[in-house]
């Protein structure tokens, strides 16, 4: 699974370099704007830069290429049809559309006070411990109460349940030919155990509707003209998976870069108007979110390379995000880089394009509640442990726990 151009090999995806492939991404940069790469029996080509990483994100010329038939990489979630990530214009923008309604400002801006009251519930018993895992004790319950429960009305009872069927997806969204049979194995008992649990929510909902997102979906499918039930239930698998899992690795990757950077740490705590700008930092500096796949559409050209209808890349948001044609001193951890009036180019953390990501308002309100409380509530904060284990998600990165202590 490596492949070379001169005398560099793309290894991101050996274990060796799992816990930090920020080297190798470097080495990506240096070597060209783009990189041959063999997926499996597939080759493609890596897009390790940020200019040719935002040209193939915004420009019309690529998608998916699942709809009209010219993807060369295997469609790995084809059984959830509302997951509009796979989904080429004009499809992808009815599906999205939908879902941008439970984003609007005034929506958005509702959901404020209830990430507020969650975290400072689950601060308040960590306080009393002396203890917190970031992870199993605050990023996932918080995200937990946020996407199943305040925007698909689901039961938070259930949570053990969420977060394990939202892990295997989205290990499972990893090319196959990056995953072992276990896991593909793991993600077709867990998405077919979740579309059957949103199965029974959405005949409850069309029983008795709340106030949440799912309700709307399923009042818009039952007039018959926008949405299929089908597609509710893939809409309800991708806002758990895509909405838990960015949020739950913002947390987790921007707690472990302050307390292995304490001097940025410190500075926040000196200016908390610091915390939200910080959270692009984070989002830069360790993504939740590696690299995304894309297929050129129509014959195109990026780097100084032509591409037929039909080819594939890996286009790398990571290291597009710490490219040092765009970001000065990439490598290092600033809190204040997004800060002031004008502030660094954007970055790729949550894409660009048509597939921004929809829940990005709901992560920042997320991170930046559980940020400023500990941050407030624990002046003594530090690592508990020594070093800390990656879960085997490649498209996906994020740590398994993160134990602090907070007295």
């Amino acid at each position: 699974m490596t492949a070379t151009t001169a005398d560099v090999v793309f290894d991101a995806f050996e274990p060796e370099n799992h816990a930090d492939p920020y080297p190798v991404y470097r080495r990506m940069r240096e070597a060209g704007a783009v990189v041959p790469y063999l997926l499996g029996d597939v080759p493609v080509m890596v897009i390790p830069r940020y200019e040719e990483c935002a040209q193939v994100l915004t420009g019309a010329e690529w998608g998916h290429g699942y709809s009209a038939g010219i993807s060369p990489f295997r469609d790995t979630i084809a059984a959830i049809p509302g997951s509009f990530v796979r989904m080429d214009p004009p499809e992808h923008g009815r599906l999205r559309g939908l879902v941008n309604k439970a984003f609007t400002p005034r929506a958005v801006a509702s959901m404020v006070p209830v990430a507020n009251r969650v975290v400072d519930e689950l601060v308040d018993a960590a306080v009393k411990r002396g203890s917190l895992d970031v992870m199993d004790e605050l990023a996932v319950p918080l995200a937990v109460a946020m996407i199943p429960g305040r925007l698909l009305g689901a039961d938070v009872a259930d949570a053990e349940r969420f977060r394990r069927w939202q892990l295997a997806i989205a290990r499972g969204s990893d090319p196959d030919a990056l995953l072992d049979e276990a896991a593909i194995a793991e993600r077709g008992a867990a998405a077919r155990e979740c579309m059957g649990y949103f199965a029974e929510l959405i005949a409850r909902k069309r029983v008795e509707p709340g106030d949440d997102l799912l309700s709307e979906l399923v009042r818009v499918e039952q007039e018959g003209d926008m949405l299929s039930e089908p597609e509710v239930l893939g809409l309800c698998v991708l806002l758990l998976v895509a909405g838990m899992e960015t949020s739950i690795n913002l947390i987790g990757n921007g707690m472990l870069a302050l307390l292995r950077n304490p001097g940025q740490l410190a500075l926040l705590r000196e200016r908390p108007e610091l915390i939200a700008p910080s959270l692009d930092e984070m989002l830069r500096y360790d993504a939740p979110t590696q690299f995304t796949i894309r297929v050129a559409l129509v014959d195109t050209t990026v780097g100084g390379h032509e591409f037929r209808r039909g080819d594939g890349v890996m286009v790398l948001t990571a290291s597009a995000s710490r490219d040092e044609r765009v970001y000065p001193d990439a490598d290092v951890f600033d809190v204040t880089r997004y800060a002031g009036t004008r502030p660094a180019r954007r970055h790729l953390g949550f894409s660009l394009g048509v597939h921004y990501c929809v829940g990005a308002p709901l992560a920042r309100i997320e991170a930046e509640a559980a940020f400023r409380t500990l941050l407030e509530r624990a002046p003594e904060l530090r690592m508990a442990a020594d070093g800390v284990e990656y879960r085997p998600s490649l498209i996906h990165r994020g740590i398994v726990s993160l134990p602090v202590s907070l007295a």
